[in-house]
């Protein structure tokens, strides 16, 4: 982890137009004290991966609605793989079925955050995850 404050990077991956979740709960990271970037919207799993790496983050959220969540979340992985840069934790919220959530584990994502999650709660998973 990265000295000082935790950084996060919140990012809408693939075609995906639609970024008000994903506004929202960067308003509510940056208001628990995390430090955080925004990549915008339609980004490619290698301009995730970029980003982050050049940005020194503790940890991705990824956005996604657009149902290409069992392609675009592992191939992020696979280039934080092949960057070095595994120790990034990975998270995702959005529309992801439930039946898809134990592939995307598997995969190497750390927790998916379904719709109606409070924000309160990723705020304390978060936090739970770095006092380790």
């Amino acid at each position: 982890m990265s000295q000082g404050k935790i950084r996060i990077l919140i990012a809408k991956p693939g075609l995906d137009g639609h970024d008000r979740g994903a506004k929202v709960i960067c308003r509510a990271l940056r208001d628990a004290g995390f430090e955080v970037i925004y990549t915008g919207l339609r980004r490619t799993p290698q301009e995730i991966v970029s980003t982050a790496v050049q940005e020194d983050v503790d940890l991705i959220g990824l956005s996604i609605l657009s149902g290409a969540h069992n392609v675009l979340i592992p191939k992020v992985l696979e280039l934080l793989k092949k960057q070095s840069a595994e120790d990034i934790i990975v998270v995702a919220g959005g529309i992801i079925p439930e039946k898809d959530i134990p592939f995307l584990k598997k995969s190497g994502i750390a927790e998916v955050f379904s719709p109606g999650t409070n924000t309160c709660e990723i705020v304390a998973w978060i936090e739970s995850r770095f006092s380790e």
